[in-house]
């Protein structure tokens, strides 16, 4: 077949839809100046590589050649990656939850060719089923509205256009958010508790690492033990569902079901990265094993699956995959099992391991995978079967690694690398791994070389096949910052703490709002934009805003920059209302405002960090710490943060001896790690 016009893309999505016989255009000039020359409404598809309901759309509908002829002659038929374009991505889906009520992807909208929508929805199927009109009935009366009253069809989507302007404009706030809003969203957060499955809400139950990391920074400020409580439980829940991969490790996107059994299989960078972050964050605060070991498993997975020889991570797994012993092409066919595929592989080994991961003999999953089963611990093991079921685990992934594997998005996305960098610093740091250490600065050095132009000081967002694109955006540039802050606690190197300081006055002068926050993109981004949107929550991902606070006090307090705090400051403002209001509606937003009122120490340890007894003062420092910072002041440091943190000058610092800070003020020094350890005991109680 002849390929469209996204042949020539780099991202994997549109280019799974180039010999669609849809004609399809990229979002663009050339598309939009075609709709304005030839009268006719423009078709916007948005959706992502790894999204089940966008492939199986694609086979029903866009393959179809009578479909893909009357998409074409009545419309001007635009794909969008919304990996690449979270921006476009995001106006529209607020338009079609505004016109329906709901959204999701595949997001497909009718725009004007002045790109105002005027109608959208998510999946249609190709025949009318679940209440759904059939897509070509949506095409044909949509495009007969057009033809009889276009101009009503204008007036209503200028009318929705300006709306979604006018909800973009930024509102300060009144002042600072009052701490009682802390002890709202925990008590709000507790009433919405599952105590029987874990988690937050009912099925479908997302992991939601926002939540469960406002709830870890939360106990870590005012020593409640029931917050980490719901943090430990619902982790070990996510760890023993079907939601984590049991042989090949990994968080898959979501549970259909509230036990956490049945996944939606995709896996995405962006779920791994933050949960092996707030794993990690959450074994340092407890020693929990079960929290350490999910830290672990899901770092190795990121490791052994996303992860480029180049250092860099690659953005997903498919959620659907191709034909798999006798499972027609579908999702989740390389993960499921049936009860004689394992005996074939485990023999005698077969019944305690199904009887461990709840293997049925009919199947535990339904639909498409009727008769098969997801893993999951169904019970524990005793521990002299351990090393037996971790055989068994290892012959079936060997089994499975035979199968067809669900395709891999390789796209390089900076803000998700942040948050993958992130991951591994918080990871090295609690599990005293160099090694992790050192993959986090190889992924920050390939954004340094590939994605960074040093002499304008901002980011490109996607890399891919050679090709760097697409202006970077608030969340590039937080998130990479926050992975920066975590890379530097972790190593010491002030190297990454300088670029993180740069990276922030760069996202401040573009992106910030003068009421607070930050928009998503930079003025003149796009002429084609309706709005620049300013995002007010967080979701599966923080917001930008949300990230740049939590950075924002943490360079505060390190550096003593006052604009840095008046930054803080106006952004807690701008958000304050929505914090008292929706308490549950930004959580990550909490955890920054958590994190200012408690002022958890900082400690400054000088000396060479290779030797006795800076080593052993370091190492407690980062045991003991929390999530408060820990200052790495030797030869190869001392210069770049003594220029970043002046007022560190006073110290004493020309042999090996502790500090622990807080609010630019020191206590005496300290000279050996038992004397860290008492003074950082006083401090915990």
């Amino acid at each position: 077949m002849k390929p469209n016009h996204l042949a020539d893309e780099k991202s994997p999505y549109l280019r799974q839809h180039a010999f669609n016989p849809v004609d399809w255009h990229p979002w663009g000039e050339e598309a939009f100046a075609r709709a304005r020359g030839e009268r006719k409404p423009i078709l916007l598809s948005i959706g992502y590589s790894s999204c089940h309901w966008c492939h199986v759309m694609e086979r029903e509908s866009f393959e179809d050649e009578e479909t893909a002829r009357l998409m074409n002659e009545r419309f001007i038929c635009v794909k969008l990656d919304r990996e690449e374009r979270p921006d476009v991505d995001a106006l529209y889906m607020a338009a079609v939850q505004a016109l329906t009520g709901q959204g999701g992807w595949p997001l497909n909208v009718f725009l004007t060719p002045e790109l105002e929508p005027f109608f959208g929805g998510t999946y249609f199927p190709p025949d009318e089923r679940w209440g759904r009109p059939s897509w070509k009935r949506v095409l044909l009366e949509i495009s007969e509205l057009w033809k009889g009253e276009g101009e009503r069809m204008r007036a209503q989507a200028g009318r929705l256009a300006g709306l979604l302007r006018e909800a973009e404009k930024p509102v300060a706030g009144e002042g600072l958010p009052a701490a009682a809003c802390l002890e709202a969203a925990t008590a709000a957060f507790s009433q919405a508790y599952d105590p029987v499955h874990k988690g937050f809400g009912g099925a479908p139950k997302f992991p939601m690492p926002v939540n469960l990391a406002f709830l870890l920074a939360e106990h870590e400020r005012s020593g409640r033990p029931g917050l980490l409580k719901m943090v430990l439980e619902t982790l070990k829940a996510m760890a023993d569902g079907g939601i984590f991969d049991q042989l090949g490790w990994g968080l898959h996107r979501y549970s259909t079901d509230e036990r956490w059994r049945v996944p939606h299989f995709e896996k995405m960078l962006y779920d791994n990265a933050q949960l092996a972050a707030l794993a990690s964050d959450a074994y340092l605060l407890s020693q929990d094993a079960e929290a350490g070991l999910l830290a672990r498993r899901t770092i190795e997975y990121m490791l052994g699956s996303l992860r480029r020889e180049d250092g860099a991570f690659c953005s997903s797994q498919d959620a659907d995959s191709p034909r798999a012993s006798g499972v027609p092409a579908s999702e989740g066919a390389y993960y499921v099992w049936t009860r004689s595929e394992i005996e074939d592989v485990l023999g005698p080994q077969a019944d305690s391991f199904c009887a461990r991961y709840g293997v049925l003999p009919g199947g535990n999953a339904g639909g498409e995978l009727a008769g098969r089963n997801v893993l999951y611990r169904a019970q524990a093991a005793p521990a002299q079967e351990e090393a037996g079921l971790e055989e068994a685990r290892r012959a079936l992934l060997a089994a499975r690694s035979r199968r067809i594997a669900p395709g891999l998005d390789d796209k390089v996305l900076c803000s998700w690398n942040g948050l993958a960098i992130s991951a591994l610093a918080k990871a090295a740091r609690a599990f005293s791994r160099t090694d992790w250490l050192e993959a986090g600065k190889e992924t920050a050095a390939f954004l340094k070389r590939h994605l960074y132009d040093e002499a304008k000081g901002t980011l490109w967002r996607r890399w891919r096949e050679g090709e760097r694109s697409v202006q970077g955006m608030a969340s590039d540039y937080a998130f990479l910052v926050q992975g920066l802050l975590d890379l530097y606690q972790a190593g010491g190197e002030a190297a990454w703490l300088e670029w993180a300081l740069a990276l922030t006055e760069t996202q401040q002068r573009l992106f910030a709002a003068a009421e607070g926050g930050l928009y998503m993109t930079a003025a003149g981004h796009d002429k084609n934009l309706l709005a620049r949107r300013l995002e007010e929550g967080d979701n599966v991902e923080p917001s930008a805003s949300s990230v740049a606070a939590s950075n924002l006090i943490r360079l505060w307090r390190l550096t003593g920059r006052r604009p840095l705090r008046q930054a803080f400051e106006a952004t807690l403002q701008r958000f304050g209302p929505t914090l008292e209001a929706h308490p549950l509606a930004a959580p990550a937003m909490l955890s920054a405002f958590s994190c200012a009122l408690a002022c958890p120490p900082e400690v400054l340890v000088s000396g060479e960090a290779a030797e006795e007894p800076a080593r052993s003062m370091l190492a407690t420092a980062r045991r003991r710490c929390g999530l408060g910072w820990v200052l790495q002041f030797d030869a190869a440091s001392r210069e770049g943060l003594s220029r970043l943190a002046p007022w560190l000058g006073a110290l004493s610092l020309g042999k090996a001896r502790a500090y622990v800070c807080s609010d630019f003020s020191c206590g005496p020094p300290l000279e050996d790690a038992e004397a860290l350890e008492r003074r950082l005991e006083e401090l915990g109680r």
